[in-house]
């Protein structure tokens, strides 16, 4: 697969209006680098100059909304490629902020390809979810049977005038993964206070914050699984955090707690851990100013 020859993941979404921001990006192997070999945007979606923050071949792309947040109605389009044994960190320049949203919902789409021995990494900063906001989130990966896939997603709620740590009315996150045409993850997030006490045995028992990290790879096995709950044992007073192993193969762990910095701190020790044991690399340091 080449990203220089073949279509985008998907066309753009059949939404009423033109998407308020539109990234594009393919990503494939040079030498020893990875690099776009095409790139678009549009609107109010963009990304930075690409970085290499370690000696491996991974290029980083810095995702930026010069507009500082989502409003009611906005709607954003994300196109990625990852082409055979090319290696692609997305992140973002600063927290996601959906502020209220009065008459519609904002939404993010994400669609991804990745090929044989393809790694994409999605890991943003948090999404801040203000008083009256509704957001929807739809991520959708399609990936050989031999590449990899982490991202990343915590939900923080904004300040409300009445101190509530659910002001927002809805947050939810969908995400899709398939394997060789085959669905190997469903997972469906979905934070609504309105419909009940979000404190609750079953929703987020007694936290404001919850994260989420989705491992897909291949070298996923017991021995992985361990590790990773021995790591999750250590969290500290406050903090739950679980693992589930995902017959794709791969794994899901979520994190309730009470601040961004503890989760988010959390999640990356699993990413620092399946880095160096999967791809040989060194923990991530994103250097953001």
């Amino acid at each position: 697969m080449s990203g220089s020859d073949r279509a985008w993941a998907v066309p753009p979404p059949s939404w009423p209006v033109e998407p308020t921001g539109e990234l594009h990006l393919a990503v494939g192997s040079r030498g020893n680098r990875s690099v776009a070999t095409r790139q678009h945007h549009r609107g109010a979606l963009r990304v930075i100059r690409p970085m290499y923050l370690d000696d491996s071949s991974q290029v980083t792309y810095v995702m930026v909304n010069p507009g500082g947040g989502y409003l009611g109605g906005d709607t954003y389009f994300t196109d990625v490629v990852v082409d055979d044994g090319a290696r692609l960190l997305l992140t973002t320049q600063a927290a996601t902020k959906v502020y209220r949203t009065p008459g519609n919902r904002a939404r993010q789409r994400t669609e991804a390809v990745l090929g044989e021995g393809a790694v994409l990494e999605i890991i943003p900063d948090q999404l801040i979810a203000y008083r009256g906001a509704a957001y929807e989130q739809t991520t959708h990966v399609t990936m050989a049977p031999s590449a990899i896939l982490i991202s990343l997603d915590v939900v923080t709620p904004g300040w409300a005038p009445d101190g509530s740590a659910f002001g927002y009315d809805s947050v939810r996150l969908r995400t899709r993964v398939d394997i060789a045409g085959s669905p190997v993850l469903l997972d469906n997030l979905r934070l609504e206070p309105a419909d009940g006490d979000m404190r609750a045995l079953g929703l987020l028992e007694g936290h404001s914050h919850v994260g989420s990290l989705t491992v897909i790879g291949q070298r996923t096995d017991d021995g992985i699984i361990e590790r990773v709950r021995a790591l999750l044992a250590n969290v500290g007073a406050g903090v739950r955090a679980a693992v589930t192993r995902i017959e794709g193969p791969g794994m899901l762990v979520r994190v309730l707690g009470h601040d961004t910095g503890t989760i988010t701190a959390l999640l990356l020790g699993v990413d620092a851990l399946v880095r160096r044991e999967w791809l040989g690399a060194s923990p991530l340091v994103l250097r953001k100013y």
